[in-house]
């Protein structure tokens, strides 16, 4: 059995439950005690996640084997797991699909996730707010018409099946719908994410994000109380200076309440 450290928000881990479940994978999805505060009480994730984060991946039949990074667990099931593949034949187009991945990961992400911090954990009110809104929005819409492009006529981003690509693209754009920022319904894309919605896979992934989101009200006052810290990791804090939100990340660390990857982590 393996067993899936993760956060039901986390896009980077919703690719990877949409992969097993893609390939009819049995796992079990747990979310770490303590994520967000550096501090588990889990050997498990502690063992299969030296930075800390999720998503990583677990063999509760040999704890010898553990995986961490999005990436690298998507390419681990792809070596272990081949039926079905996710992955083109086609040289190029397996390299597309690890292209369009590492867009969304690094470019798109940062987006959504400063989305997240001025609307969930309001770190930005009043004219600040609106600049950094207006940034997103601008950078959301140059990201959207790219991913048209790369789809063109197709049904998906890799051909006749959906995908490597299509799974690393569904979490982000669903991410933006809930801001209000998806892709116009009639368009090219609006059409592909209704079609990537109705797959099983994403529906149950989908839903899970869904019913974590209903529980993040008191999220801002968790961050503004120093209970719980927000990473601010390479392209986030980058997305959020360039976006011109430099006293936010000042501010967070003011107060102690922000983040950095700490690899490896201190000795106990």
């Amino acid at each position: 059995m393996l067993t899936l450290y993760e956060h039901p928000l986390s896009p980077y881990a919703q690719k990877n439950k949409i992969a097993l479940r893609e390939k009819n994978i049995e796992f079990a999805a747990r979310l770490p005690t303590g994520i967000g505060t550096r501090q588990s009480a889990e050997e498990g994730f502690l063992t299969s996640s030296p930075r800390l984060e999720v998503p990583s991946l677990l063999d509760t039949k040999d704890p010898t084997l553990h995986v961490f990074d999005s990436t690298i667990i998507l390419e681990y099931l792809e070596d272990r797991f081949p039926e079905p593949p996710l992955l083109p034949l086609d040289p190029f187009e397996r390299a597309r699909a690890r292209m369009i991945e590492d867009v969304m990961d690094t470019h798109y992400e940062p987006i959504n996730w400063g989305l997240s911090e001025i609307h969930n954990f309001k770190r930005a009110t009043g004219e600040l707010a609106d600049r950094l809104q207006s940034q997103a929005q601008q950078q959301i819409r140059r990201l959207q018409d790219w991913l048209a492009q790369q789809l063109g006529d197709r049904d998906w981003f890799t051909g006749e099946h959906f995908g490597w690509a299509d799974l690393s693209v569904v979490p982000y754009l669903n991410g933006s719908v809930g801001f209000g920022l998806g892709p116009d319904p009639v368009s090219s894309m609006g059409r592909w994410l209704v079609r990537a919605n109705e797959r099983p896979s994403v529906a149950q992934t989908a839903s899970e994000a869904a019913a974590a989101a209903a529980q993040m009200s008191q999220v801002a006052d968790l961050v503004k109380g120093g209970h719980f810290k927000r990473q601010y990791r390479d392209h986030r804090l980058e997305w959020m200076i360039r976006s011109g939100g430099l006293e936010i990340v000042e501010d967070g660390l003011r107060q102690g309440n922000i983040r950095f990857t700490n690899f490896p982590p201190p000795s106990s």
